[in-house]
């Protein structure tokens, strides 16, 4: 499993998000198409770019709550004055992906910030195990 962690200015274009969402997975060297969940914050529940983004992709948006992210909060890579100062988390991208991706999860892309949009890939350790990989 792919996560794509997204956060965004308030007000960001579903477009600009999904321009992120291309940069880094470019940097990730996968297509689009790998990412099989987006993950966001609390903060950003209603925020009609990624609501609207989702729904364009056909892939699930998981909004975690606070402790969720904080739980991941050690293994994000980067970090983010105006995220810390807005959702207690330094990359709400990064800890949403890991969040979701799970406790083994690694950072294939660390937060990209493109069009007022960040996006973090994570993949899930425990998918590539129960398949014996």
């Amino acid at each position: 499993m792919i996560v794509a962690g997204l956060g965004c200015r308030k007000g960001t274009s579903a477009e600009s998000i999904l321009s992120a969402l291309d940069a880094a997975c470019a940097a990730a060297g996968i297509p689009r198409e790998s990412v099989t969940a987006l993950a966001t914050g609390e903060i950003k529940r209603h925020e009609a770019g990624i609501v609207e983004l989702a729904g364009k992709l056909g892939l699930s948006l998981h909004v975690l709550d606070d402790a969720m992210l904080k739980q991941a909060e050690g293994r994000t890579k980067t970090v983010s004055q105006h995220s810390l100062a807005q959702t207690a988390t330094p990359s709400l991208s990064e800890a949403a992906a890991l969040a979701l991706a799970g406790e083994e999860a690694e950072l294939i892309a660390p937060r990209l910030i493109a069009d007022g949009a960040t996006c973090a890939l994570a993949r899930s350790k425990e998918l590539f195990m129960k398949d014996g990989a």
